[in-house]
């Protein structure tokens, strides 16, 4: 596996192999990769010739206050994990390579509606920061296919919308999240989990299997859903942020007609912050 660190290097690397007729496939990450991250690395490599690795911790998309300077970085560790995955190259850029004029003058990608609920409302300009950087990777690998998690679901709606409404010939595919024994969703913010922390998030996960299951049972008083879940993690000693059930296609508060729906959730368990999510269909 190639690692490059600048623009030019990669995309020369990149022009010969689309001479060459390869397809290329994108997995954009912010690293500290856990097997979740591996698993879209994989699943590219079924899908394209060729497969470019990013990792780069975005600093626009971390607001004032949150773990921009405490966010794991694990390079080297990342580079052992990507080349056992058979990851064909690794673009690691820094700040100034993918900002050269700083964060002040950085032209703005913003997708509007679906980027101010939710995890958007809760950290005010974070989905502007992800499309913005998702955009430049976009521009300067151009694959193929790019790879996401479905664990960020609000995430993943952004970029569908943004690839059709900005043209990108760019197919996304989403991958199912990979969860931990004890089904809290693997992330890189779990390593900030001490043990009993970490036995408590995963209730996270059965709050949302029960309100699947009772939206399947045909349960359609979403708010009372809402307000046990929210009852019962808080009883658990975790601190929710939202606990929503959704239109799974606009993310806007589910009604009784809808029958695509996805419950997203953030939540705290001490000082970190996770989000999760599961998606149902109810029949009428």
């Amino acid at each position: 596996m190639q690692t490059h660190y600048s623009i030019e290097s990669l995309q020369k690397i990149l022009q010969q192999q689309v001479r060459l007729g390869k397809t290329i496939g994108l997995v954009p990450t912010m690293g500290n990769l856990h097997a979740g991250h591996i698993s879209l690395v994989e699943e590219a490599k079924k899908q394209c010739d060729y497969v470019v690795a990013s990792i780069f911790v975005n600093p626009m998309q971390f607001g004032r206050g949150e773990d921009l300077d405490a966010y794991p970085r694990t390079l080297q560790e990342d580079i052992a994990k990507l080349e056992i995955a058979a990851c064909d190259a690794l673009f690691a850029p820094s700040a100034t390579e993918m900002y050269p004029q700083s964060l002040d003058s950085q032209t703005v990608v913003s997708v509007p509606e679906l980027s101010n609920r939710h995890c958007g409302a809760a950290r005010p300009g974070h989905f502007d920061g992800v499309a913005t950087v998702v955009s430049k990777l976009f521009n300067i690998v151009r694959p193929d296919k790019a790879i996401f998690g479905l664990k960020d679901f609000q995430q993943y709606l952004i970029i569908c919308k943004m690839v059709k409404d900005l043209c990108f010939p760019i197919k996304i595919i989403g991958m199912e999240t990979l969860r931990e024994h004890s089904g809290l969703a693997m992330s890189s913010r779990n390593s900030y989990l001490p043990g009993e922390q970490k036995r408590n998030a995963a209730d996270l996960y059965q709050q949302l299997l029960k309100a699947q299951a009772d939206i399947a049972a045909g349960a359609d008083n979403f708010s009372a859903l809402e307000a046990r879940a929210t009852h019962d993690l808080k009883q658990a000693g975790i601190e929710v942020q939202y606990f929503s059930v959704c239109n799974a296609e606009n993310l806007e508060p589910a009604i009784s007609t809808d029958t695509e729906l996805v419950i997203l959730a953030a939540v705290y368990v001490g000082n970190t912050r996770l989000i999760d999510n599961i998606r149902c269909t109810r029949k009428l």
